[in-house]
């Protein structure tokens, strides 16, 4: 396998065990809580996206990574996990604006991660950071899925 095939069944392996996690065991017991706490628990992981600056670090990643790459994932991680933080202390507070701040966190979290997962030219160069797009992100897309999902569902009531 090359180096964009093992990426790519890293990735897709990934997905498929977080996505039958949550269909068998997360999303049940979720549905158990109230809306904003299983909003919390789902939002959560994203707060930790700042881990995407680390794409910015030269002794981690190889000198080859795209900086286009490099700059729009760190800082697009960076600015998710701002957001995230943000959502989960407008839940907490229980702010009227809550719903419209998750819906614009997880729509350009979603948007950050479809636009580094379609520069596949970065794989080669991620070096010590090839576990955040083979672990982290299919937690991330997952989580998103999750939250999309019940943002509707609520609104829909």
């Amino acid at each position: 396998m090359n180096t964009l095939e093992v990426f790519g069944a890293q990735l897709v392996m990934s997905l498929i065990v977080f996505s039958m996690l949550a269909k068998w065991s997360v999303s049940p017991w979720l549905s158990t809580k109230p809306l904003k706490i299983a909003l919390m628990i789902l939002i959560a992981p994203h707060a930790l996206r700042h881990l995407g600056l680390t794409f910015l670090v030269p002794s981690v990643v190889e000198p080859s990574l795209p900086s286009s790459f490099a700059l729009t994932a760190a800082y697009g991680d960076f600015i998710s996990g701002l957001l995230a933080i943000l959502a989960l202390v407008a839940l907490r507070r229980d702010w009227t604006s809550s719903t419209p701040i998750i819906w614009l966190f997880s729509i350009v979290g979603m948007l950050d991660l479809m636009n580094a997962l379609s520069q596949a030219e970065a794989v080669p160069s991620l070096a010590g950071t090839w576990y955040i797009p083979t672990f982290w992100v299919p937690i991330l897309l997952v989580t998103h899925v999750m939250i999309f999902l019940r943002l509707i569902k609520h609104q829909a009531r």
